[in-house]
């Protein structure tokens, strides 16, 4: 696994080892960043953050900054190794915790992302989870963006969606990207 775009193009990426992790594929993560456009001046959340594989591809393509959450520890080693090599110790921050614990943090705290990005384990129920915790939108910022990947295997169903609008999918083999605005 590596860096694919921006200034830290080509950079390889700690994957502990034995780990149960499921990386964004390169070309899934590719696609994410060709859709977006480049995350420039932008802030970005790596909900489910793993290594910091997305939350990386975004700073070296230009956003800002990066929260990253992870409640694995082997996980959050792995991202904190991987955010010294790639450079950007003072644009990144990691939450060691749930999602579930996390979201309500951010906002005690005024956090607002321009890109939130969520990648929870495959079929596990995390993905309406998710869009249930993120609830008001109050994490987003004004225009936006909320991006899940999950399997085709868990369908995003309308009612489930809260405060957000689903704008788009696409699929890539058995993983789905499902784009969302306020």
């Amino acid at each position: 696994m590596r860096i694919i775009g921006g200034e830290a193009k080509g950079r390889k990426l700690c994957v502990p080892r034995g780990a149960s992790v499921r990386p964004t594929a390169e070309r899934i993560k590719a696609a994410f960043f060709n859709i977006i456009q480049p995350p420039n001046g932008k802030s970005f959340l790596d909900l489910f953050a793993g290594t910091g594989n997305m939350g990386l591809e975004a700073l070296s393509r230009g956003a800002i900054g990066a929260m990253f959450i992870e409640n694995n520890q082997v996980m959050v080693d792995a991202m904190t190794r991987n955010i010294a090599a790639c450079g950007f110790t003072g644009r990144s921050e990691i939450l060691s915790s749930d999602f579930i614990h996390a979201i309500p943090k951010l906002k005690e705290r005024s956090y607002v992302f321009d890109i939130l990005f969520a990648d929870p384990p495959y079929e596990r129920g995390l993905v309406s989870q998710t869009l249930k915790h993120l609830g008001s939108g109050a994490l987003l910022a004004n225009n936006g963006l909320l991006a899940i990947q999950h399997s085709i295997r868990e369908a995003i169903k309308d009612n489930e969606s809260g405060q957000f609008v689903l704008i788009d999918q696409r699929q890539y083999g058995d993983t789905i990207l499902s784009f969302f605005r306020m």
